[in-house]
């Protein structure tokens, strides 16, 4: 395994500006831990509003030269990123075991998951296009570009610390835009190691730029407030969503927002059993339940609920907890204390309002933040969990009778991002897909994530679309040209 003296020579600790790392201004740094042990791994720069603003003079400087740089070539960066980064698989998914504390089978996915979207973005890079036209009046013509928007923020998640880092610098640099990004405190380090890869894949210098820091305010709000930078893009709570779209309209900023979640997964009775069991166990557990896609509330109909509810506890109560760098783990810890806490008060709740616990329920003893996987049964819709983000190994079972009852509960939520439902029924299949107010559906499908696929969310989940062919089109401005016959 790789050892914690050895992190700071493999990966850069320092505020990445330039094309290279550097000690912040102020010469501070903060620890990143090790949530299976709650263990140092490093420390990395603390950067504060000075390295903002340097970060951002330098992407001003290089922005026109960057924008101005054929698609091709572009593409070719982007491309050569993706190569490197599958030749370090290894590397950088022990990298975010560490940090984020997820198994390595998952991690190894993610690497493959989250450099999907350099490869895919490589691709579009070439594709931007616009339209030439006489008008309709026949008294001109209709010229229509495509330009970059200019310098970005993007402020990204712990919970997937490559990806949702890749889905937002893939577009925009595919679109021509320099991007400063902002990571979680708990996991900077898979960002700054992104980093290096863009580097040897021969990124300019200053068209990327990474701002590790333990105070976000500090680092986002000189950026937020400067009339240079034109775009902000955000991965997290919505909460802080709705600070910074606040934030962001002082300047008339650009803006995509993936925010909270509270996903429905529904079982009718006609659904094959076993395909939902196993759609089940992806959107609960993948991540530890750490996903803003995870299957928060599971609706099952009450004539196979039983059925369901023990078989669900059965293989979730079989899986192996321990840190993810251990051979035969299943599901590693949770990122910190808090969100162990969080887990813990949010099951206490439910099971003081009737849930019956099928498995689990506890916090683990010991060092690192464990909770044991968790099934409770019937749970009573006025528990917390039905209304707020669980993000941690529980799986909260619902019973229904009625689609129109479980359609109605599903929406009566403030969320919108993703919904899955299990049925055998075409026209149901049709009928509920449309019913559902989410910005993705899984049709007896529990993982729904694909970069040739649009992501994002509606109502409080979200503003605008990341992936797909769709997702370039958030880092480019639509320009309109009157020409004269």
């Amino acid at each position: 395994m790789l050892e914690y003296d050895r992190i700071s020579e493999l990966v850069p600790t320092g505020v990445w500006i330039d094309g290279a790392a550097a000690p912040a201004v102020s010469g501070s740094s903060f620890a990143v831990r090790n949530p299976a042990t709650g263990e140092i791994l490093t420390e990395v720069a603390d950067a504060s509003g000075a390295d903002a603003l340097r970060a951002l003079d330098s992407a001003c400087r290089v922005q026109s030269a960057w924008a101005a740089t054929a698609p091709r070539e572009r593409a070719v960066i982007l491309r050569r990123a993706w190569e490197i980064l599958m030749e370090r698989t290894e590397e950088i998914a022990l990298l975010m075991t560490l940090e984020m504390g997820k198994t390595l089978a998952e991690a190894r996915g993610e690497v493959a998951y989250g450099g999907e979207f350099l490869r895919w973005f490589s691709e579009e890079a070439v594709r931007v296009g616009g339209r030439y036209t006489d008008s309709p009046a026949g008294t001109g013509r209709i010229l229509v570009t495509k330009q970059p928007v200019g310098p970005c923020l993007a402020i990204t998640p712990w919970n997937f610390p490559l990806a949702m880092g890749s889905r937002k610098i893939g577009p925009a640099l595919a679109a021509g835009c320099t991007v400063i990004v902002k990571p979680a405190e708990d996991t900077p380090l898979t960002m700054l190691a992104l980093a290096q890869i863009f580097a040897d894949a021969g990124l300019p210098a200053g068209v990327l730029s990474i701002l590790p820091g333990s105070d976000a305010a500090a680092i986002t709000a000189p950026l937020l407030a400067d009339p240079r930078l034109r775009k902000v893009t955000f991965t997290g709570s919505t909460r802080v969503g709705k600070l910074l779209l606040r934030q962001a309209a002082d300047n008339v900023l650009r803006t995509s927002m993936e925010l909270g979640g509270n996903a429905p997964f529904i079982v009718f009775e006609d659904a094959d059993l076993d395909q939902a069991l196993a759609g089940a166990m992806a959107a609960k557990m993948r991540n530890g339940g750490e996903a803003c896609t995870a299957a928060n509330r599971i609706y099952v109909h009450n004539s196979i609920r039983e059925q369901f509810a023990a078989r669900l506890a059965e293989k979730i109560g079989a899986l192996r907890v321990g840190p993810g760098y251990e051979s035969g783990v299943d599901t590693g810890p949770l990122i910190n204390e808090r969100q162990r806490d969080n887990v813990a008060a949010l099951v206490q709740d439910a099971v003081a309002a009737g849930a019956v616990v099928r498995t689990g329920g506890k916090a683990i003893d010991g060092p690192g933040w464990f909770f044991q996987p968790t099934v409770l049964d019937d749970v009573p819709r006025t528990a917390r969990m039905h209304s707020e983000e669980i993000f941690g190994p529980v799986a909260a079972i619902y019973g229904f009778d009625t689609e129109d009852d479980v359609v109605t509960a599903a929406n009566d939520t403030e969320y919108g991002l993703a919904a899955y439902f299990y049925t055998r029924d075409l026209d149901r299949a049709l009928r509920v897909s449309n019913a559902l107010q989410a910005g993705m559906v899984g049709v007896n499908r529990g993982v729904i994530s694909d970069p040739a696929a649009p992501f994002g969310g509606i109502k409080q989940s979200g503003l605008g679309t990341e992936g797909g062919s769709e997702g370039i089109d958030e880092y480019l401005d639509t320009k309109y040209v009157a020409l004269t016959r």
